[in-house]
């Protein structure tokens, strides 16, 4: 069983944090200069400065690439692979409101994360734990639709019109659950990870897709500090945090806390994007909060073996 440290646990927690401005802060500077183009600068901006601070200042270059090879090209590829289709899915919505459905979808991983780590990780749960995923997903799902523009035949238009940003958003979230539970069983005992060289790999991934697919680009001061705020806090140090928080923390417990990723990112999008936030932003957040009690004190209930090794 992995050792489990509780301030990597809170890391999980600062990483689930500044995730909540993604959407609304990345849809701005797509708008601006595309979502490869912005993508790959932040992740290759964010990567570089990552390597150089693991070389000059902590001195641990090499010892980053003799971490475990399942872990590094592993992970790596599964990192890359999340981050491809993040973008695309961005890119290809036609709309904001399909950028909001796509980010639903993509807000799937953190129960999917719980439920691969009990085949993955060996993870016990008691019979709540379906009634508490059930809660969090209706109230992810809830929290982020604008009642007033959303329709169910809508949504089945938009489906059959743009369904590509929709299927690669739900890779995704496979994908990101994937990688959360691997790098855990892969390197969870290890010291430090390889974000900053995921990072690097990812920005060249989506800089080849870029050249491929050119996008227009209208460099604007705003653009800049948003491309600078994306590259050092959601793009580098939360992902860093959380592949600590996932190898040596409590992974069950970031994990079901997860679940208020849909609902800070609503709230904080809402008021960058100046958009009105309704009744069911906060119907959302209850059933979210409520599902991850629940998810955690099925897990508690559990005999002490619940923690995934």
């Amino acid at each position: 069983m992995a050792h489990e440290d509780r301030n990597s646990t809170w890391m999980g927690v600062g990483a689930i944090l500044i995730w909540s401005f993604n959407i609304g802060v990345s849809r701005s500077l797509a708008e601006s200069v595309g979502a490869m183009t912005s993508g790959a600068l932040m992740f290759l901006l964010g990567g570089a400065i990552g390597c150089l601070h693991a070389a000059v200042v902590e001195r641990r270059l090499r010892a980053m690439l003799r971490l475990p090879a399942k872990y590094l090209l592993g992970c790596g590829a599964i990192f890359a692979a999340y981050v491809l289709c993040l973008f695309l899915a961005v890119g290809l919505s036609a709309t904001r409101q399909q950028t909001i459905e796509v980010a639903i979808l993509n807000y799937l991983w953190p129960s999917l994360t719980l439920v691969l780590a009990i085949p993955l990780l060996g993870a016990q749960v008691g019979r709540a734990f379906p009634v508490g995923v059930a809660m969090a997903l209706v109230g992810a799902a809830l929290a982020p639709i604008h009642l007033d523009e959303w329709s169910s035949h809508a949504l089945l238009d938009s489906l059959r019109a743009h369904p590509w940003p929709y299927v690669l958003a739900a890779c995704a979230a496979v994908l990101w659950s994937l990688y959360s539970n691997l790098s855990r069983k892969w390197a969870g005992s290890a010291e430090g990870g390889a974000v900053a060289l995921f990072s690097v790999a990812s920005g060249l991934l989506l800089l080849a897709v870029r050249g491929w697919a050119p996008e227009p680009v209208s460099w604007t001061p705003r653009a800049v500090g948003e491309l600078l705020f994306m590259a050092l806090l959601p793009s580098l140090i939360a992902y860093s945090m959380w592949d600590r928080a996932v190898r040596r923390g409590n992974v069950t417990l970031v994990a079901a806390l997860s679940y208020a990723i849909p609902v800070l990112s609503t709230l904080v999008s809402s008021l960058y994007l100046h958009v009105a936030v309704a009744w069911n932003v906060w119907a959302g957040a209850t059933l979210v909060v409520v599902g991850a009690v629940v998810c955690q004190r099925s897990l508690r209930s559990a005999s002490s073996s619940t923690q995934p090794a």
